[in-house]
């Protein structure tokens, strides 16, 4: 039994890996457009620019109270 638990233990760690890992490689692409600071402000804006929309829409569609 406590091999279980011990192996049960590790798959957290293995999910964070291997999220880690899928959000590395899809960055590596990114990083020639950070090299010149008007494609990283771009890139950055359009950044956050995603993540507030995305944040809107979830709030919308929970029903969720606004600030």
């Amino acid at each position: 039994m406590k091999d279980f638990f011990l192996n049960v233990s590790r798959y957290p760690r293995y999910l964070i890996s291997i999220m880690l890992g899928v959000v590395w490689f899809a960055l590596q692409p990114l990083r020639p457009f950070l090299q010149r600071p008007v494609t990283a402000i771009a890139l950055v804006s359009a950044t956050i620019s995603a993540l507030v929309c995305l944040g809107l829409i979830l709030r919308a569609m929970l029903g969720l109270d606004s600030l």
